[in-house]
């Protein structure tokens, strides 16, 4: 399938556009579009525009609510609890992580959970909030269920990613990954493509492996059983138990501590009710916050430049692909795949003569 670039600004605007138009207020666009271009910038296709006809589904059939202000259920100087009243994930999470970065600015750490809401993009997006403001951050989300637990057949966990970012140099500490094998979004990009999954992704509803990324998603969404392995794949053997264990982490700094909906309860009856969770810590109540930022630094560019596997060019510490990435396409613009494309020239009124085709 054809891939194309298309430029950064020409993205933003009609993103914003797209979703003024449904009845966001201009600082409600922005944020919403940060979060997805933030992904396709960084290189993670399955996060960025790609999800514009899901967003868009969402706000058409109501699980995703215009013009609701998610509301504190709960709070201390410490944390709180928000319920995002089916709110635009991104929203909730940017209101969230806002929320812990002030209450670690004040206190020097912060931590807020929030239930009830929606798919919110990336969840580095929101850990990246806090190492902007020289601090650390974390993200947490559950979802709708697509992870088979180690020895089972029926999806009972979410895709739930991890994410971590600290202030380095030259550039900050960045990692941001599901604790899945892959995401679904992902799925949608190889059904899109046309292109079977690699082996070790996913199991069919009898329990066996599958190469067919239409039919997992058919099973998923109708609940047939089947799914997506968690990280270290099928079994303990290369380490499945452990992906299993890193969801059930994230799910316990998401819905467990929001006591929203758990992964197997999410995404029934038009509502999604996933849970998230934000961490914010000030480096400085160890000590110096540039003396700990320089230690981190100083760490990273030994991993760097130690010795490379046979055959070897490179070590990359966790951020660098990112920054790469987004400098390629900051200047040469994004690259989309003709699936998506014909999707944004729905929802954006996206003109082919606007996009330049590269593959």
């Amino acid at each position: 399938m054809s891939y194309y670039r298309v430029g950064h600004e020409l993205l933003r605007e009609l993103c914003e556009e797209s979703f003024a138009r449904v009845g966001f207020t201009k600082d409600e666009s922005k944020i919403i579009t940060d979060v997805i271009l933030l992904s396709d910038l960084y290189g993670i296709e399955s996060h960025g525009v790609q999800r514009m006809a899901m967003y868009h589904n969402g706000i058409k059939s109501g699980m995703m609510k215009v013009g609701v202000e998610p509301e504190v259920l709960f709070e201390t100087p410490l944390s709180a609890t928000i319920d995002a009243r089916s709110a635009m994930g991104q929203l909730a999470a940017h209101k969230g992580m806002s929320m812990a970065i002030d209450k670690a600015e004040k206190s020097g750490m912060g931590m807020v959970v929030v239930k009830n809401s929606n798919h919110f993009g990336i969840a580095g997006y929101y850990a990246k909030m806090a190492s902007d403001k020289g601090i650390l951050g974390l993200s947490f989300t559950n979802s709708g269920a697509i992870m088979v637990p180690t020895f089972g057949r029926l999806p009972m966990i979410g895709s739930n990613p991890i994410a971590c970012a600290m202030p380095a140099h030259p550039h900050d500490f960045f990692f941001d990954a599901s604790t899945t094998v892959v995401t679904h979004g992902k799925l949608e990009v190889y059904k899109k493509l046309d292109k079977p999954l690699p082996e070790g992704w996913t199991i069919d509803e009898k329990g066996q492996g599958t190469d067919n990324a239409a039919k997992v998603i058919e099973n998923i969404a109708e609940k047939k059983g089947g799914g997506i392995l968690p990280i270290g794949g099928s079994g303990e053997v290369h380490g499945g138990h452990k992906g299993y264990g890193y969801g059930m982490i994230a799910e316990i700094f998401s819905s467990i501590m929001a006591m929203g909906m758990t992964s197997n309860y999410c995404l029934r009856d038009g509502v999604d009710g996933c849970s998230h969770g934000f961490v914010a810590i000030d480096p400085g109540m160890f000590g110096d916050r540039e003396d700990i930022r320089n230690h981190l630094s100083a760490y990273l560019q030994e991993i760097r430049s130690s010795e490379k596997a046979q055959g070897a060019q490179r070590i990359y510490t966790h951020g660098e692909k990112e920054a790469e990435a987004m400098r390629d396409r900051m200047e040469n613009g994004i690259l989309i795949n003709k699936g998506t494309l014909e999707e944004l020239e729905e929802i954006c009124s996206l003109r082919r003569g606007d996009v330049s085709s590269v593959l």
